[in-house]
């Protein structure tokens, strides 16, 4: 839980909004536009497990996605 408290803590920097997360089907996602977040920020979060989606709209994790 520590790695997904961590990236979400990153993630705040760049975006506060409402409603953050969604969930489908074994993915997280998180709403930060990933050109928003520096380079350093970015290595972290794939450290962390969280990738940034292929069409830029947000971040998506396998490894918490569970849902």
């Amino acid at each position: 839980m520590d790695d997904l408290i961590e990236a979400l803590t990153i993630l705040r920097k760049y975006d506060n909004r409402r409603n953050p997360t969604n969930c489908e089907h074994d993915v997280l996602w998180v709403n930060v536009d990933p050109a928003l977040v520096s380079p350093e920020d970015l290595t972290r979060l794939r450290e962390l497990h969280f990738d940034p989606d292929a069409n830029s709209e947000g971040f998506m994790s396998f490894y918490f996605g569970s849902c």
